[in-house]
């Protein structure tokens, strides 16, 4: 039930962002993992503009929807249902418990996953791979939350 309707306007509108966010998200994943990401193709990305080009892409796309319902939705949904928000790690807790997201540690992997490709995989191709590798497994399980949100607010 909805407790704040102003909060309740903003979960719309960041959901509204979320799903454009993820449509980006799984082009680019369609068209990056239509073979597994390995550290031969990590290596190939100093000599091929159009992978590093789409490594860039699903890095940044996959971090900007990370954040949007890490930091932003779900944080709006417990306001908009009356819920009080506190820190990341709780808020990730109560939304598990409200059965938004399956697992709040997977979660923190999630954001780990994100700063590592963010910031080592120039230094280390067999890591890029790794992580990059990891955070398309978790493509599904953002849609689910996207998903979930809307099922729950309206």
């Amino acid at each position: 039930m909805i407790a704040d309707r102003r909060a309740a306007e903003r979960l719309q509108q960041l959901l509204q962002l979320a799903e454009r966010e993820l449509a980006h998200l799984l082009l680019t994943d369609q068209r990056l993992f239509s073979k597994p990401f390995t550290t031969a193709r990590a290596l190939q990305l100093e000599t091929d503009p159009d992978l590093a080009e789409r490594v860039d892409a699903f890095v940044a796309r996959f971090g900007r929807l990370q954040d949007t319902l890490g930091d932003k939705a779900l944080p709006a949904y417990l306001v908009a249902h009356g819920e009080r928000i506190a820190t990341f790690i709780d808020n990730l807790d109560r939304a598990e418990r409200l059965g938004l997201i399956r697992d709040a540690q997977q979660w923190m992997d999630i954001r780990k996953l994100r700063n590592l490709m963010i910031h080592e995989y120039v230094e280390d191709p067999a890591m890029l791979a790794s992580a990059l590798q990891a955070a398309h497994d978790f493509v599904a399980e953002l849609a689910a939350v996207v998903e979930r949100l809307r099922s729950a607010t309206f």
